[in-house]
């Protein structure tokens, strides 16, 4: 089990908005439980923009600013409100283990939605660029 679940959902969120989260559990299954907490306490539109600044703020913090993708953190937050409709489980746990693609096939979930590699992809580091195969 990854270290990030030794926090509760309350600590994980302060710790990650206050910069005070070790980066080294800002796992990608840590960034998915960040949306997951923040769409279900904030809703959709809000956790778009919490996540946005916070991981901004943490990546600064963390001297990691070339990893921020803006197109993939708005789309992550987008995949996992999608999930979250399919199934809403009390806690993290059970949602990651009813969509393990989420883990392990993440990749090819937002893929499916872009003819672009938006990992990749400048642009999509400093704007939002919408999905050219099928939408969310």
């Amino acid at each position: 089990m990854e270290a990030h679940f030794n926090l509760s959902d309350t600590e994980f969120e302060k710790l990650f908005e206050t910069c005070k989260l070790d980066p080294t559990i800002f796992s990608h299954e840590a960034h998915l439980r960040l949306a997951w907490i923040h769409i279900l306490k904030y809703g959709l539109e809000q956790a778009e923009e919490n996540i946005q600044v916070q991981l901004k703020n943490f990546v600064n913090f963390v001297g990691a600013t070339d990893k921020y993708n803006k197109t993939l953190t708005i789309v992550s937050v987008k995949i996992v409100n999608h999930f979250i409709h399919q199934f809403k489980p009390n806690n993290f746990i059970d949602f990651i283990a009813e969509f393990p693609q989420l883990k392990t096939d993440f990749k090819s979930l937002i893929n499916g939605h872009y003819s672009i590699n938006i990992f990749n992809s400048q642009k999509a580091k400093t704007e939002f660029i919408k999905p050219d195969v099928i939408p969310f």
